[in-house]
């Protein structure tokens, strides 16, 4: 294996190009709905050598000597992002008449930009580059702002952060409430590259001690909290999932709605599958397919199909008059229903998706001919902030919809005073492919980080009530069409929020940094 440490860190040229490609690729296995996160550990081990190998001109400028490292973790980046994001193409395809020459910038494009991250991660580490385990500690540092950029540049996209690949299973998610997402990039990132020091690097002791620990750590906790800590109790509060697997293609026809909404309809009218009839039914993203407040009628026949104290939670388009002259406005939205028809309240999404649901540079790109994916006049509009939907008879929902569950920073300091994290999406655009699996698990890490139970609606899958340990307690799999009706589980308490987190993931990063700027140093006196 010595022999193979050196052989990769002296390849050149495409030989080593591939090498990072292949390692990123592989990388994606540890992904759902594969979950095997042992493959990150030969992603990482790779791209420590590749960076070992990276040296750049000592005579050259600034960044021409980062170069080398910049491009292999950029392509170490193109390999993990485009085995992992491909299935964005399917979302061109459900009218590709119109979108399907945006599919090599969905399946390739997006992996290449998002792959900048990941090259900006390898020169930053390559920077402050050692021959020991300090340069272990500067690459988890740098991976770890890396994702942080990702996560908030540009609208944000943190899909696939490497730390969703080291919780496969809710055991290993546990420690994700203390040092949130972003914290787990970067202990993920040491552990997952640690067997690099078998064969190279200084503190080979040190260093594997150090991940076994962690590794152990996590393992540790995830039992601790998981059999030993105390359960929250059931709300008693009953909750209807609603899955109608609605072709995409169809959804929008003016043919087809009306036996959309009928069909809605019929599964929440359907006998309870336990003893308790639901006291909340909650259907997907945009399940209602017209302007509710256009159609009185329609709320007609959602009160006939509720009793009086039932409410109905239901995604749909909402609009907002903008003034005389101009083109009204829409929201992605979630509407509470009560049993008389009448609406309670509305929650608009406020994080919308880019190109899907509106258009940056919008004039621009309008007089090329270019169209959001889910076009309105004008695309839609984005809330300032998240509203809880309160119920009457006391629950409280913080909404977040469709991709508004990927951001750890979505989660106001009011979420923590509701009941549950309620997520509806509309995963249909992706068909049955790796997206809705990796969707659904990145909601269901949120529960475990904000220690809220998650109640979640999707038109085709993956619908599922989750406890907030991240267990699932009732669930319907991708394109099954029916209900399922579960008892909504109680919170934990509330005693690391996401400001915390952020706290102790910058805290991580510090520590790291200057672990490995110290090692630097030492390298340098060494060397001279």
């Amino acid at each position: 294996m010595g022999r193979l440490a050196g052989r990769v860190m002296l390849l050149s040229g495409w030989a080593r190009a591939l090498t990072a490609f292949v390692a990123g690729l592989f990388g994606v296995l540890a992904l759902q709905p594969y979950g095997f996160f042992a493959a990150l550990f030969v992603s990482f081990t790779l791209l420590t050598w590749l960076i070992d190998g990276a040296s750049g001109d000592p005579d050259a400028g600034f960044l021409r000597r980062l170069a080398p490292a910049f491009r292999i973790g950029w392509c170490f980046g193109f390999g993990y992002f485009a085995g992992s994001l491909w299935w964005l193409g399917n979302a061109m395809l459900v009218d590709a008449d119109e979108y399907a020459w945006a599919l090599p910038l969905a399946v390739l494009g997006l992996p290449a930009v998002l792959a900048l991250y990941y090259g900006f991660a390898a020169a930053l580490a390559r920077l402050f580059w050692s021959d020991g385990v300090g340069r272990l500690f500067m690459l988890a540092a740098a991976f770890g702002i890396a994702e942080w950029l990702r996560s908030v540049l540009f609208t944000g996209f943190p899909w696939n952060a490497v730390a969703y690949g080291a919780m496969p299973i809710p055991l290993m998610m546990q420690p994700v409430r203390i040092v949130g997402v972003l914290g787990m990039n970067v202990l993920a990132v040491f552990v997952f590259a640690a067997p690099a020091l078998l064969w190279t690097g200084r503190g080979k002791r040190l260093g594997l001690s150090l991940a076994a620990f962690i590794l152990a750590l996590q393992v540790g906790y995830g039992f601790y909290a998981l059999r030993i800590l105390p359960e929250a109790a059931d709300t008693g509060v009953t909750v209807r999932l609603v899955q109608p697997s609605i072709d995409q293609a169809t959804k929008w026809d003016d043919a087809n709605r009306t036996a959309i909404f009928e069909k809605h309809l019929a599964l929440s009218a359907a006998p309870p599958s336990g003893e308790k009839r639901p006291d909340v039914i909650v259907w997907p993203e945009t399940s209602i397919p017209f302007i509710l407040t256009d159609n009185p009628d329609a709320l007609s026949r959602i009160a006939e199909v509720l009793d009086d104290d039932q409410v109905l939670i239901a995604g749909a388009v909402r609009t907002e008059d903008a003034g005389a002259g101009r083109e009204p406005r829409y929201y992605n939205s979630i509407y509470a229903i009560d049993g008389k028809g009448q609406i309670l309240g509305a929650a608009d999404k406020v994080h919308l998706v880019p190109f899907g649901e509106y258009m940056p540079f919008e004039d621009l790109m309008n007089s090329w001919g270019v169209a959001a994916v889910a076009s309105l006049p004008g695309g839609f509009s984005a809330a300032r902030s998240h509203e809880v939907l309160k119920l009457p008879s006391g629950q409280s929902f913080y909404p977040l919809i469709c991709y508004e569950a990927i951001f750890p920073y979505e989660i106001a300091p009011a979420a923590f005073s509701t009941d549950a994290l309620l997520n509806v999406t509309n995963d249909a655009w992706f068909g049955d492919t790796p997206g809705p699996r990796q969707h659904f698990h990145q909601a269901q890490v949120r529960a475990v980080e904000t220690g809220l139970p998650l109640i979640r609606a999707a038109n085709t899958g993956i619908s599922a009530v989750v406890d907030a340990k991240g267990r699932i307690v009732l669930g319907l799999p991708y394109d099954a069409s029916g209900f399922v009706d579960a008892t909504m589980p109680g919170k934990n308490a509330a005693f690391h929020d996401n400001m915390s987190q952020n706290l102790r993931f910058w805290a991580l990063v510090a520590i790291f940094f200057g672990i490995g700027a110290i090692s630097r140093n030492g390298f340098i006196r060494r060397a001279n």
